[in-house]
């Protein structure tokens, strides 16, 4: 075996591991209460692991001539993992340039995957391929349409967009994990955990919501 495909072989262990790690650490900190120590620590380790699943994934890509739709699947579990972790620490939609930066830099990324979309070995189902698109561009849009949206309008949509953006990047991973290993299933194998994620948005957003205005339909 030469050096290069043993570094391509280290790089697949190392993303796998790192993978499976921030997905078990990914279903702690969903399932402890948030804002708790077990939550914040569980979610902090999950980013850690998230960020060399990132950068394995680009290597497998730009360097080791992995199929390019790889990385669709690492910038959006990425920016989500990214612009979620942000919105915990601004509290705010107020532009600031490194989230602005980011956000180009990952929108050329997917440009450059949809650019030469046709030339590239076609494993994934046509349909895991579109849908995840639209999922990225759809998070991509709504953060630069954010910063249209009045400061007192705005309110708590950080601690939402918060819990948006970490489900869809713990989803992400599930969802590319789950095609992978159950390739024979595809697309089933992508689509189901990526409903799941979806079930699991609007029903912790839609449980926080109701807490959050329960003081205030008390109050009235």
């Amino acid at each position: 075996m030469d050096i290069f495909k043993l570094f391509h072989s280290a790089n697949i262990g190392i993303h796998i591991t790192a993978g499976t790690i921030a997905l078990l650490l990914g279903i702690i900190a969903i399932s402890t209460r948030k804002g708790k120590s077990v939550h914040i620590k569980t979610g902090k380790w999950f980013l850690l692991f998230l960020c060399i699943v990132i950068a394995t994934g680009l290597l497998g890509v730009f360097v080791f001539g992995r199929n390019t739709f790889l990385l669709v699947i690492t910038v959006l579990a990425g920016y989500n993992g990214f612009s979620g972790y942000r919105a915990l620490q601004n509290k705010s939609n107020e532009p600031k340039r490194l989230d602005i930066l980011v956000a180009l830099v990952s929108l050329l990324a997917v440009s450059y995957f949809l650019y030469y979309f046709k030339s590239i070995k076609m494993i994934w189902s046509p349909v895991i391929i579109y849908s995840t698109v639209g999922a990225f561009l759809l998070v991509i849009v709504y953060d630069f349409i954010r910063y249209l949206i009045p400061k007192s309008f705005y309110g708590k949509g950080w601690f939402y967009e918060h819990i948006y953006k970490m489900i869809g990047a713990f989803t992400a991973l599930l969802a590319a994990f789950s095609g992978t290993v159950f390739i024979s299933y595809q697309p089933y194998s992508q689509i189901l955990p990526s409903v799941f994620g979806v079930i699991l948005q609007i029903g912790f957003i839609s449980y926080y919501y109701r807490k959050n205005k329960t003081p205030y339909i008390k109050a009235i």
